[in-house]
């Protein structure tokens, strides 16, 4: 009987110690986060991924608030200086001919690079914008040519002040049937930029 005992016995200490053995391997397993291959897209990779050519914004509210997503990018996250003139690129596509006329693209991205840094200077980030609603845009026809104006109110935070700007877009219907920002303006001004 004594030796029956004792193989009761390993074989109840062989169980406790799988039993360890077993719940040891679930706790050190339960904390591990799944693998993610895909590598994370940056709200600046996002917004360069947009191709004009195939997906150009259909309406001029779309214009604008692409417009907006890149001038949101520009003043509130962190990008390279490559991803900063692609930018800038993509932004000048949604320009009028006209507007694009008024500075080099060397003018335009030194311009747009001390806003930038000014901006960054002064702890001022642009928080979030939204766009007229699309039944609030004003369409007009001059000499043959469409016109679309708008607006686009800026939150901006400095700190833990918030201010808005509101700013009037006036766009113009090219050639291919695109809207093209054509200029804006601070809502109390009558002068375009």
């Amino acid at each position: 009987m004594s030796r029956f005992k004792g193989t009761r016995g390993t074989i109840i200490l062989i169980v406790l110690i799988l039993m360890a053995l077993s719940y040891y391997t679930y706790l050190s397993n339960r904390n591990e986060e799944p693998v993610n291959d895909k590598p994370e897209i940056t709200r600046v990779q996002d917004v360069l991924l947009r191709d004009l050519k195939i997906q150009y914004p259909p309406s001029p509210k779309e214009v604008v608030k692409y417009y907006g997503e890149i001038t949101q990018c520009f003043y509130s996250e962190e990008y390279s200086e490559e991803e900063q003139t692609d930018l800038a690129l993509k932004i000048r596509e949604l320009y009028d001919a006209e507007l694009i006329a008024d500075k080099t693209q060397e003018q335009y991205l030194s311009d747009l690079n001390q806003d930038i840094e000014e901006y960054k200077e002064k702890g001022i980030v642009i928080s979030s914008f939204a766009t007229s609603a699309s039944t609030d845009v004003e369409y007009s026809t001059i000499d043959g040519k469409e016109y679309a104006s708008l607006y686009c109110t800026f939150t901006l935070r400095q700190n833990t002040e918030l201010s808005a700007t509101v700013h009037k877009f006036l766009l113009r219907k090219d050639e291919e049937g695109h809207w093209k920002i054509l200029g804006w303006t601070l809502a109390d001004k009558e002068v375009y930029e």
